[in-house]
C-alpha cells in the first residue's frame, strides 16, 4: 500500500478508501472495484472492530478480496491508541491510521512518530491527521491545517499519509461544502507523504476531482456507505413479513454497489 499511495501521488491520481460494517457491505464494496476494476482499500474503525472482531474481520476482508480478485489493502481508520494499532498489525492489517490530531502539536508528534516506529516490522502504512476534522457532532468550520505544521509533522514523524483539514468533515455537512483548494496546493508543495481526504460523504464529484488534481491521493467514504445500506433496508422492511434474511440483504447490496461504482467513476477521473 506504501508503494501504491506514493504511485498515485506521483501520478496525481488517487485511492477510494471505504469503511465496511459486515459481510453484505463489504460484498457490495468489492462487487463495485471488481466491475470497475478498480483498486480498494478496506477500512474498519474500532466500532467495527468490536462489532466483528479483528481477526474475523481481517479473515473475512481477505477471502473476499481473492473471491472477487480485488487489488486491495485493509486499513485502521481512526485507530486512538497504540494498543489498537498494534493489535491491528498483529491481525495482519496493511495500513493503519493513528489520530492522536485532539492532542497538542508536539504530543501528535510524539504518538504519530511512536507508531511509525511500530509499523516498521510490518512494513505497513501508517496515516496520521493533522488538523480539525470535525468530527459526528462536533461544529464543522475551523481553520484549515497551516502548511508549515503539515511539513515539520510529516518530517518529524516520517508518517506515509497524512490527513488534513480543507473544509471537510466527518459525517453529513452541515452546510455545502467549500473545500480549500488553495491551501491543499500550498500543503502539496512542502510535503512528500500522501495526503488524504477524510469526509468525502456529501462532497460534489468536481470537489472531489479537483482535490484529486491538486495532490489528494486518498479519500475516505464511510457515512454515505452505512446510510445507503440502512435506508434500503429501511424501505425494504416496511410493511414486509419476509423473515429471510438472504432475499432482503441482496437489495441493500446492490444499493451500495451502485454508489461505489460511482464514486470509483469519479475518482477514477
Amino acid at each position: 500500500m506504501k508503494e501504491k499511495l506514493a504511485q498515485c501521488t506521483t501520478e496525481g491520481s488517487a485511492l477510494l478508501a471505504v469503511n465496511f460494517y459486515n459481510f453484505e457491505t463489504l460484498k457490495g464494496l468489492l462487487l463495485a472495484a471488481s466491475a470497475t476494476e478498480s483498486s480498494l482499500i478496506l477500512q474498519l474503525s474500532e466500532s467495527s472492530l468490536h462489532y466483528l472482531g479483528i481477526r474475523p474481520a481481517v479473515a473475512m476482508a481477505r477471502a473476499m478480496l481473492m473471491e472477487y480478485n480485488v487489488e486491495g489493502w485493509i486499513h485502521l481508520d481512526h485507530g486512538s491508541s497504540l494498543d489498537v494499532v498494534r493489535k491491528c498489525l498483529d491481525a495482519g492489517f496493511d495500513s493503519v491510521m493513528i489520530d492522536a490530531s485532539e492532542q497538542p502539536f508536539a504530543e501528535n508528534v510524539r504518538i504519530s512518530g511512536e507508531a511509525v516506529r511500530i509499523a516498521e516490522a510490518y512494513g505497513a502504512n501508517v496515516e496520521a491527521e493533522l488538523g480539525y476534522v470535525a468530527k459526528l457532532g462536533q461544529d464543522q468550520s475551523a481553520e484549515p491545517t497551516a502548511a508549515a505544521d503539515a511539513s515539520a509533522f510529516a518530517e518529524a514523524t516520517g508518517i506515509d499519509a497524512l490527513a488534513i483539514a480543507i473544509g471537510n468533515a466527518h459525517g453529513f455537512y452541515k452546510d455545502p461544502p467549500n473545500l480549500r483548494i488553495d491551501r491543499l496546493k500550498e500543503i502539496r508543495a512542502v510535503t512528500r507523504c500522501a495526503l488524504v481526504l477524510h469526509g468525502s460523504s456529501g462532497i460534489p464529484d468536481a470537489q472531489l476531482q479537483e482535490a484529486i488534481r491538486a495532490g489528494i491521493s486518498k479519500i475516505n467514504l464511510a457515512t454515505e456507505t452505512k446510510n445507503t445500506f440502512m435506508k434500503k433496508l429501511q424501505s425494504l422492511l416496511a410493511d414486509n413479513e419476509e423473515i429471510d434474511l438472504r432475499k432482503i440483504f441482496p437489495k441493500a447490496i446492490q444499493e451500495v454497489q451502485a454508489l461505489i461504482t460511482r464514486k470509483l467513476e469519479v475518482i477514477n477521473l
